[in-house]
């Protein structure tokens, strides 16, 4: 159990909890940032969590549920304040509508998490901000802490797991939900650089080809929100053209795009893609969570080897423009 102390201070309204851990600083970071990870530990045993949207830079926000052996679902969000890099982050914490919405009925609080380096490995220190003493006592009656404690007596489990989530890995693909899928990659490379190679054209047509043979020739990006973007490949002697185009819905360099995908002369809804970015030991990791319009269509296109023709892009990506800057 890496919990150590608890201590709940009434006077203050705060509860604060230290936690030590045997592994290096950068991989309880780590741990926090990854969506993978974090979810794997944020819940108790018996209700897992799954995140959505996890984007841990200030103004970001993270989206989660926790399932009960039942099905039923414990939804919350994190809004963040502030990140400091392997220090420290802060965070609104509260509980969410099935839309995700806050739930302006239960209450919500401050959280800040300090990472410190000590001479056995790695603590973190966690302070619950409350707003009265009566939500100590809703709170606690609810078994926070007792969650807490199960939730965290989690983690250790996951920071001796390093080879799910090293770099190097190919992209791995995550089934949320009916129409929920997550793509998922640590690219090596700075975050800014891969973000560029997101949003400059001469960079795109560079890599995202698929498998070898195809070139791109269009490339119209979209850089401010409500543009529309136009991507289209044809093999190298011109034959079987096709592409891609879509509205560009958020738009936070160097952190976050959202944007509507919809393949050319295809009738019917498309969807809705949300790519973050986030910066983790030996590069960037980036998480795309696409939201299709029902299973069949989700099942249709991941048959027809998405995810492959993605590594080989992003393999390209790290073998070209990383390795030339």
């Amino acid at each position: 159990m890496p919990i150590t102390s608890v201590t709940k201070d009434p006077e203050a309204l705060t509860m604060t909890v230290v936690a030590d851990f045997t592994a290096p600083l950068q991989r309880l970071w780590d741990a926090y940032s990854d969506p993978r990870q974090i979810e794997r530990f944020w819940g108790p045993p018996t209700y897992p969590a799954r995140f959505t949207r996890h984007d841990m830079y200030p103004g970001g926000r993270s989206a989660y549920a926790m399932y009960g052996p039942d099905g039923d679902a414990s939804r919350g969000y994190w809004e963040f304040l502030s990140v400091e890099p392997l220090k420290s982050f802060e965070v609104i914490d509260g509980f969410a509508l099935e839309d995700g919405s806050p739930n302006s009925e239960m209450p919500s609080m401050r959280m800040t998490f300090e990472f410190t380096e000590t001479e056995t490995g790695s603590r973190m220190t966690t302070t619950t901000y409350f707003n009265t003493a009566e939500e100590i006592e809703q709170l606690l009656e609810m078994g926070m802490e007792e969650g807490m404690r199960a939730a965290m007596g989690q983690i250790d489990a996951v920071l001796a797991d390093l080879a799910s989530f090293a770099s190097g890995m190919s992209a791995e693909t995550q089934i949320l939900s009916d129409t929920q899928v997550r793509v998922t990659r640590v690219i090596r490379g700075p975050r800014e650089l891969v973000w560029r190679a997101h949003n400059e054209a001469d960079l795109v047509r560079r890599w995202l080809l698929g498998p070898d043979g195809w070139r791109m020739p269009v490339c119209e990006l979209a850089t401010e929100v409500g543009q529309t973007y136009t991507y289209e490949w044809e093999r190298e002697d011109g034959s079987d053209r096709f592409g891609f185009t879509g509205e560009l819905l958020e738009y936070e360099p160097t952190y976050r795009s959202v944007t509507t995908e919809q393949m050319i002369g295809m009738e019917g809804p498309g969807t809705i893609n949300e790519m973050t970015l986030t910066p983790v030991e030996g590069g960037t990791l980036i998480s795309i969570l696409i939201t299709y319009p029902n299973a069949e269509l989700r099942d249709t296109i991941l048959a027809t080897g998405m995810v492959d023709g993605m590594e080989t892009s992003y393999a390209r990506l790290e073998n070209t423009v990383l390795a030339d800057a």
